[in-house]
């Protein structure tokens, strides 16, 4: 490899920053992230999350469900430039019911930052994402949300992240006050106290005044019993938190803790600065050749999203990769991992949520779009040089079931189209019957709302109506050893067979007791919760 590219190389990755932001549906993620963009410079006015008609729509919601609902069921990426820093913000699903594009979205991600209502504390889903997080010894950064409502004390908050998550803290921005009377936070890193105007509906930047700590004007412009309150707490922290280490934080063992409001604005500017000095930049990743560094010289990466109709009026599929080394460029001719075929990657996209700009180049850490004729699948691995497949990205064990019926024979290709192109983006499992004369695609969700998103936008996107038949059951399990294993142990009682969209068995169950009772009997066939993935490690 050249100097000049090693250069080159390096010096992109150390400008790159990139996360993905996890919490419980209502934490405030999507205003967080229109906080993010608001002070990166990279929109003008924070947009409202659940809309009037009189104010912008948030800018990570762009699908028109997500738009009446006020919700976020599709993850989006954001990237724009901050203090000379390329940052590439991935939005996840709030909703419980995509968690599974949460999980797909991860492992594209450097960094989480995790988002808590202060409030509520830890909450099922955040729970459950922190352990996939944990899973990718993913570095975690934690922002306390809604200090300006009434919540819990922040001590309390941080001895049930300690205990509940098995995390050391260390506390970087300390609040002064809560609800009515949040004044501000304390900057511990610059010693320094960020008193807070509230602006309206928090749509532009927080004015704010800066006092450096032992400044006698402090109390007078705080209460007196606020001043008292703030020296005990800083007392505290000082003499019995734990010292910074970020060795600890980049292997996911210590959190940093950031108090603040996204809806006012309070406290969003010291974590975006603070994070850009802690986190950690794009790093290895782990291949059937071994760890690839980003400043591998050969360009790899992965698709970990797929998404039909960004753009409507030209009913596009764009997928989204993950640069993982080398430096990508326009029209460059890469192998697919999975097809051994080779591809010409023409029309790179910048991504900013549904707005899109071509590039020419783009580095380790980047998120591309790509126009996606159909060529690839979610867990793709791209690469230029000597072949390298990177671990897919699995499928998890879905808990409802319906067959989608297609009404309107007249309708039968947009039908087939739709259903076709929502399966391959991941937005729910297809599974079939093995009975041949049953040809309706049979929907496998995470949750309720999934089946709601695909009939919505099958009519919206593929002007289809649909019907739903419900099946009455609630476990899936992929047969390991696929059909053969399958055949050998002769007739199953209490489950039905169906195939994936790879043609693998899948057994169904009513209940985990029907699925227990199958195992008991068959010792010798195996199960998972987890489809097997191609090119697995």
């Amino acid at each position: 490899m050249s100097t000049e590219l090693q250069t080159e190389l390096q010096t992109a990755v150390d400008r790159r920053r990139n996360f993905a932001i996890i919490s419980h549906p209502d934490a405030g993620k999507t205003t967080l992230t229109e906080k993010l963009l608001l002070y990166g410079g990279a929109i003008h006015e924070a947009g409202a999350v659940k809309a009037r008609r009189s104010q912008r729509h948030a800018t990570s919601d762009w699908m028109a469900m997500e738009q009446q609902r006020g919700i976020s069921i599709t993850s989006t990426v954001l990237q724009f430039e901050y203090q000379d820093c390329q940052i590439n913000l991935l939005d996840t699903p709030g909703h419980q019911d995509f968690s599974e594009d949460t999980y797909r979205t991860l492992a594209a991600a450097d960094n989480a930052v995790m988002l808590i209502d202060a409030a509520k504390g830890l909450e099922p889903q955040t729970r459950k994402l922190f352990e996939v997080c944990r899973m990718r010894q993913l570095p975690i950064f934690t922002f306390v949300n809604k200090l300006d409502r009434p919540g819990r004390e922040p001590l309390e908050l941080l001895d049930e992240i300690e205990q509940e998550l098995g995390l050391q803290t260390y506390v970087v921005n300390w609040p002064i006050g809560m609800g009515d009377r949040f004044k501000g936070v304390y900057d511990r890193r610059h010693q320094q106290i960020h008193l807070f105007e509230r602006s309206l509906h928090g749509r532009r930047e927080a004015r704010e005044t800066i006092i450096d700590l032992g400044d006698p004007r402090i109390e007078a412009l705080l209460e007196k019993e606020l001043y008292y309150q703030f020296k005990d707490d800083l007392e505290l922290l000082e003499g019995l938190g734990p010292e910074l280490d970020l060795d600890l934080v980049h292997q996911g063992k210590m959190t940093p803790i950031f108090f603040g409001s996204a809806m006012t604005n309070f406290g969003v500017e010291l974590f975006l600065n603070a994070f850009l000095d802690y986190a950690l930049k794009p790093g290895p990743h782990s291949s059937t050749m071994g760890e690839i560094l980003p400043t591998y010289p050969e360009f790899s990466g992965f698709v970990f999203k797929l998404q039909a109709n960004m753009d409507p009026k030209h009913r596009d599929r764009v997928a989204f990769i993950r640069v993982c080394s080398g430096k990508f460029e326009k029209d460059m001719v890469v192998n697919h991992a999975r097809s051994g075929k080779t591809l010409r990657l023409s029309r790179p996209q910048k991504l900013f949520a549904q707005d899109r700009e071509s590039i020419d180049a783009a580095y380790p850490g980047d998120v591309i779009g790509l126009n996606n004729p159909g060529a690839f699948a979610i867990g793709d691995t791209l690469y230029i040089g000597p072949k390298l497949e990177y671990e897919g990205i699995p499928y998890f064990s879905p808990e409802l079931f319906a067959y989608l019926k297609n009404p309107n024979p007249s309708k039968f290709k947009q039908f087939h189209k739709g259903v076709s192109e929502l399966r391959e983006e991941g937005a729910v499992q297809i599974m079939y019957s093995v009975d041949e004369s049953r040809r309706d695609p049979m929907l496998a969700a995470v949750g309720q709302l999934q089946f709601e998103v695909v009939q919505f936008r099958l009519q919206n996107e593929y002007g289809v109506e649909t019907l739903l038949e419900l099946l009455p059951y609630t476990v899936a399990r992929w047969v390991a050893g696929g059909w053969e294993a399958l055949q050998k142990v002769g007739r199953l009682f209490n489950t039905v067979t169906v195939k994936d969209s790879q043609d693998r068995p899948v057994l169904l169950f009513r209940n985990e007791w029907n699925c227990q009772q199958v195992h008991a009997d068959h010792p010798a066939l195996k199960l998972s919760a987890i489809a097997p993935v191609a090119g697995k490690l």
